[in-house]
């Protein structure tokens, strides 16, 4: 293998470079700065992104990528080798750490593979680059742990990530390996002003300040604030801030949608505010990739779970405010680490981040954000008076 430290130094720079991606949407929006940077490095290099078919259309017009390479969840190992093949890659830069990803490019003969060492896949990269020291692992607490550090909150250490820990760095330092730099850039995600016309026109986001509400996250419950309170937040933001809001999500987030979007009207009754034009606009389960990043640039402000969507709002450049529970802001906050533009909230439970899909106690790290909390993030984002709770 070549060494890690001067890994391009004894070879001609590369023109057809290809990028394995990552397989979740906030991962992948979260690797964009270091696509950013590998473009910096190589700019004439053709860069392409070998990428799940859900995530492709992400990136299209991305600046750091000139073509984008999709698989099917169906398509075999030797299936995308092939594809590969008659490409003629020249190097081949892996950002997942699965020896499958890994197979896939050394089966396509790229000649040249650099990933993060792990285990036996080593074999297959001519740069294996070790893990960047501040790398911290999201590890499960198991429930003993929790209920001991809930019973004793002062024993407890507290979680503290060194500051390059945020998952942005350990992509930027894969690229690193190839030449780029390893300074980080915010993640983006391009949208264009022809593509907001469009979500405006087609889901009918006019006449109003559109705020957006995303209640859902595919990891598990323990990462999903309640439902009533962000139906609680939307009311009485509607009220004080005449706002409509637009409701976002997975096919799995129509049910959850819908009874917020109920609890809204129902709530503003006999308001003015609760006539049609004013009720919320369920755009669950309806939206494609593409369409789901024209409309979240369209809201002025989007109230979110940590989810793909999320990393997704704060790369097109609208404001987030984000409920933090089970996982960390620290290791997959949106945008870069301290980006002012977004709220994070979080309360001091000697349990979190415990990182599982399910609280096994009382929930502690949620329930205690309160909506209060909420609406006084969602003001410092709109640069207004916090509201009153209705």
């Amino acid at each position: 293998m070549d060494p890690v430290s001067s890994p391009s130094s004894d070879h001609a720079a590369p023109g057809r470079i290809l990028v394995r991606g990552v397989n979740w949407l906030g991962d992948a929006v979260m690797s964009t700065p270091a696509l950013l940077r590998l473009r910096e490095a190589h700019p004439r290099a053709r860069i392409t992104l070998l990428t799940p078919a859900k995530l492709a259309d992400l990136f299209q017009a991305h600046p750091a990528v000139d073509a984008v390479l999709a698989f099917a969840p169906g398509d075999s190992i030797w299936s995308i080798a092939q594809r590969l093949r008659r490409a003629k890659f020249e190097l081949g830069l892996i950002l997942t750490n699965s020896p499958r990803s890994a197979l896939e490019l050394w089966l396509g003969q790229v000649p040249r593979l650099i990933g993060t060492a792990r285990g036996f896949r080593n074999l297959l990269l001519t740069t294996a680059v070790p893990p960047l020291p501040e790398t911290t692992p999201m590890i499960k607490r198991s429930p003993r742990e929790i209920r001991a550090r809930v019973s004793n909150p002062s024993g407890s250490e507290r979680f503290s990530p060194p500051a390059r820990a945020h998952q942005v760095y350990h992509y930027l330092h894969l690229a690193a390996a190839v030449g780029a730099s390893p300074e980080p850039v915010p993640p983006f995600i391009t949208v264009s002003e022809a593509q907001m016309d469009s979500a405006r026109a087609q889901f009918g986001l006019v006449g109003s300040r559109w705020f957006g509400l995303n209640p859902g996250a595919e990891y598990g419950p323990a990462k999903r604030w309640p439902a009533e309170r962000f139906a609680a937040v939307a009311v009485a933001a509607q009220r004080r801030w005449n706002c409509r809001w637009v409701i976002l999500g997975g096919p799995g987030d129509v049910a959850v949608a819908e009874a917020i979007a109920r609890q809204i009207v129902r709530d503003l009754a006999p308001a003015p505010a609760s006539a049609p034009k004013c009720s919320p606009l369920i755009l669950a389960g309806r939206t494609s990739l593409r369409e789901l990043c024209s409309v979240l640039k369209v809201c002025e402000v989007v109230l979110t779970n940590d989810t793909g969507p999320m990393h997704l709002a704060a790369a097109v450049g609208t404001p987030v405010v984000v409920p933090f529970g089970s996982t960390s802001p620290e290791l997959t906050g949106p945008g870069l680490p301290g980006d002012t533009r977004h709220t994070l909230l979080r309360v001091n439970a000697p349990c979190a981040p415990c990182f599982r899909r399910h609280c096994p106690i009382d929930f502690r790290c949620m329930l205690e954000i309160d909506t209060e909390q909420v609406l006084a993030a969602l003001a410092s984002r709109l640069n207004r008076p916090t509201p009153t709770s209705a």
